[in-house]
């Protein structure tokens, strides 16, 4: 039999057997295309260290999954420049539910109010998600989960812990082995270098987590997920006509389920 001979590969019994040559491109093609997916980051971004985090973090993930997983930064809606501060909200509880997995920044002594709500929404929407935490200080007196105790313990999450301040220093240190003076420290850019490196370790660490919290089985039952995502569509009060967001919001459930998500 022609396929019982090790020597032949697939392709030349594809071939022999008429199989188009156009036809076995696309099927390796597509075996190739490795499935992505959207991430949104929410955290802060209201000043200039807050927004450099974030762009380094997006693109850090985007580099450590080879593409995989796809940040969408907030800060680049450059479309909602101007506009009114529901419009803004509006929006970006949009992106989020649009998107197919989240991580949260939960830096500060007292979480960010804004990202704590997107945090839940995110839950109610049942998306797996990451959170994120480099700051040293402790807002709660819990080690496993270092911020208020409210927003701990929610399924389909994950929790990335960096010390951000005491990885900087380790990274300084290495790179810099011998004490060099304060002006050579700034034309070499080592501080920029070892803060890279710190954010490439987190976006890897990150990485790891999507993955894991993509893995878990959905928590919303599959009877319940079209009136969840029609309540959802109507619970924030976004602007718009109520039957046009439920089917906003249907089509996001179906691309989830599509994608093995829900």
């Amino acid at each position: 039999m022609p396929w019982a001979t090790p020597a032949r590969s697939l392709e030349q019994f594809a071939l022999s057997h008429g199989v188009n040559r156009r036809l076995l491109a696309l099927v390796a093609t597509k075996k190739k295309k490795k499935r992505t997916f959207t991430v949104y980051l929410g955290g802060e971004l209201f000043s200039l260290k807050h927004l450099i985090g974030n762009a380094w973090l997006a693109e850090a993930i985007y580099e450590k999954s080879h593409g995989r997983f796809r940040c969408v930064p907030p800060q680049d809606f450059f479309e909602l420049r101007g506009r009114s501060g529901r419009a803004i909200r509006d929006a970006s509880l949009r992106a989020l539910v649009t998107c197919d997995l989240a991580i949260f920044n939960f830096d500060g002594t007292d979480l960010d109010s804004g990202t704590v709500v997107e945090f839940m929404f995110a839950k109610f929407a049942d998306l797996p998600t990451v959170l994120l935490r480099t700051d040293v200080r402790s807002a709660s007196g819990h080690r496993s989960e270092p911020w208020n105790l409210m927003a701990a313990y929610f399924p389909r999450t994950a929790s990335v812990i960096v010390p951000g301040l005491a990885d900087y220093r380790t990274a300084l240190q290495r790179r810099s082995r011998r004490r060099l003076e304060h002006a050579l420290h700034l034309a070499g850019q080592h501080s920029s270098a070892a803060a890279q490196l710190v954010c490439e370790h987190v976006a890897a660490q990150c990485v790891r987590a999507l993955e894991r919290v993509m893995a878990l089985e959905p928590v919303l039952p599959r009877h319940l997920r079209e009136e969840a995502y029609q309540w959802l569509a109507l619970a924030p009060g976004l602007r718009g006509k109520e039957k046009e967001l439920r089917k906003e919001f249907e089509r996001h459930l179906e691309k989830k389920v599509e994608r093995d998500l829900l």
